[in-house]
């Protein structure tokens, strides 16, 4: 997953990473042709769910059922049909494995202006993740307490999930 120049590594669980198979990786959708090729295929009950979403290191957006393994595609997006076209009408960067920083959102604005997707100027619902110093847990930090909810240490002010990034 990448953002702002950024490559985000997988930083949750080894047993989920262990569960990805070939082809768990989501649609590689750059262009409107490749959506509507990938919206097709979609059943009534994937298409009544978000999808989750990831844009790559080529900075191509990647589309998944929501029900796929969550490491290979990571935030989540919803759609919904307005006139003659599809609007994404919610999208986070909610990924406890990739902890991805707010400022991914460049990146993934870009990967959907790409498609001819309307979009909101922002994440929907972004969600701030931070790794405590102290007993190396991963936060996700509400209403700007900068807290670990594990041993009450100071979360710091910049992302800082993954120390090699």
């Amino acid at each position: 997953m990448s953002g702002r120049g950024r490559s985000y590594r997988y930083v949750g669980p080894v047993e989920l990473k262990a569960a990805v198979r070939p082809g768990d990786g989501g649609r590689r959708i750059g262009s409107a042709a490749d959506f509507g090729g990938w919206f097709v295929e979609q059943s009534a009950a994937e298409l009544a769910e978000p999808f989750t979403f990831v844009v790559g290191m080529d900075g191509v957006l990647r589309l998944a059922p929501r029900r796929s393994e969550h490491v290979a595609c990571a935030g989540e997006i919803s759609l919904v049909r307005e006139a003659d076209r599809w609007v994404v009408s919610e999208v986070s960067n909610q990924s406890t494995g990739y902890c991805p920083d707010v400022t991914s959102w460049a990146e993934v604005a870009r990967a959907l202006d790409a498609v001819g997707l309307r979009r909101p100027s922002g994440f929907t619902h972004e969600v701030v993740f931070r790794r405590c110093p102290d007993c190396q847990e991963h936060n996700i930090v509400r209403e700007d307490d900068f807290v670990c909810v594990f041993c009450g240490s100071d979360l710091p002010a910049a992302w800082n999930v993954d120390p090699t990034a």
